[in-house]
C-alpha cells in the first residue's frame, strides 16, 4: 500500500467497491467494458488493499454505501466518484461528467436512495468476485 501512495505519478486510478453487491459488480463490468484506456484498476472495499485504503482516509471500514475512486491520493464517494469515472470512459459515457454542475448534495441524494436499496433491488453475493485470468491485472 506504501508503494502505491509514494508513486506520485500512477498512471491509474483505483475504484473501490462493495465485492457482495450484484449492482456493484455489473457497475464494475460497464467500466471495465467502456474503459478502452485500462485507466482504472479495481479493489473490493472488503479486501485488503481495500481496507487499508479506507483505513488511511479514515473511512468507515465495515459499512460500505458508496463507490471510492483513488485518485491524485484523494478520494472521490457517491456521485462525484461515479462522476469522476464517467471521464474515462469510451462513448458518450465521458459526457454525464456534465452532470458535476448539478450540486452534490441533490446528485447524493439520488445516489443513496439506490445505495440503501441494492441488495433488496439486485441481491447480494456470498463472496467477493473472482477476476478472470485476463482480467486478474486488473485488480488489486
Amino acid at each position: 500500500m506504501e508503494d502505491l501512495h509514494k508513486k506520485k505519478s500512477l498512471n491509474y486510478e483505483i475504484i473501490l467497491f462493495d465485492g457482495v453487491c450484484n449492482f456493484c459488480n455489473a457497475s464494475i463490468n460497464f467500466v471495465i467494458d467502456h474503459d478502452s484506456e485500462k485507466h482504472f484498476k479495481f479493489a473490493p472495499l472488503q479486501s485488503e488493499i481495500g481496507q487499508e485504503i479506507l483505513t488511511k482516509f479514515h473511512k468507515n471500514t465495515e459499512d460500505f454505501d458508496s463507490v471510492i475512486l483513488l485518485k491524485d491520493n484523494q478520494l472521490y464517494e457517491k456521485s462525484e466518484a461515479a462522476l469522476e469515472i464517467t471521464k474515462h470512459l469510451s462513448g458518450f459515457w465521458k459526457y454525464l461528467s456534465i452532470f458535476k454542475v448539478l450540486p452534490t448534495f441533490f446528485l447524493n441524494f439520488f445516489y443513496d436512495i439506490v445505495a440503501k436499496n441494492r441488495y433488496k433491488f439486485f441481491g447480494k453475493s456470498e463472496t467477493c468476485r473472482m477476476p478472470t485470468a485476463e482480467l486478474r491485472e486488473r485488480f488489486l
